[in-house]
């Protein structure tokens, strides 16, 4: 792959992946509530998942899935359905006081391996991502030039790219705690993180593609 051809290729990826999406909105939530730092945990989450997302692409499978409507919808339910739940929870967990105290004290409440599994199943939700590599791939892969070499330098890229992606949303969140400093906005954090997943997942429900 040529020096321009990567540069579309990582502009490309870049774009689709710091887009405002479930992940994202995740990323912005875990940030904002137990700091960049840990939420490196749930970037991982995220980054595993995309990382089997792009090898099932390569591997054809996302050609199958985007021939399976039925398929398509199954994991398309079972990521919205997983949405709500999440934004559900949130709502109802007690208010939370957001304030540095908070922000420093808070983590020790909810446990890596929760973070980690929250990013990998909200990643899991989205079969876009499958149908998006499938039609990017093919597009920055020369066939005069080994298969596999090139497969993974797409894959890794991409990885880093989404894995810096979630790491700016999670010190964005992290970094706009003080707009949150007041009690009466704190008290409506969660009816407001919680409203937006239930949002998310809806509307990912009732998407047409």
């Amino acid at each position: 792959m040529s020096f321009e051809f990567f540069i579309i290729y990582s502009a490309t990826v870049f774009v689709a992946s710091i887009i405002p999406g479930p992940s994202m909105l995740l990323a912005l939530t875990h940030g904002m509530k137990y700091g960049a730092r840990r939420t490196t945990v749930s970037a991982l989450g995220n980054l595993s998942v995309t990382l089997l997302q792009a090898a099932i692409s390569i591997a054809g499978l996302g050609a199958i899935l985007l021939a399976s409507e039925g398929l398509f919808n199954f994991i398309k339910w079972a990521g919205a359905v997983y949405l709500v739940y999440m934004g559900i929870s949130i709502w109802r967990s007690p208010n939370m006081s957001v304030s540095e105290k908070t922000n420093s004290s808070h983590p020790s409440k909810v446990s890596l391996r929760k973070m980690y599994l929250q990013a990998a199943f909200v990643t899991a939700g989205n079969p876009k991502a499958i149908v998006f590599f499938t039609a990017v791939f093919p597009q920055f892969i020369d066939p005069n030039v080994a298969y596999i070499p090139q497969c993974g330098m797409l894959m890794g890229t991409g990885g880093v790219i989404a894995f810096g992606c979630f790491m700016i949303y999670a010190i964005g969140g992290q970094n706009i705690m003080t707009l949150f400093s007041k009690a009466t906005v704190g008290k409506y954090f969660n009816k407001i993180i919680g409203g937006t997943f239930i949002g998310a997942g809806i509307g990912l429900a009732s998407s047409n593609n």
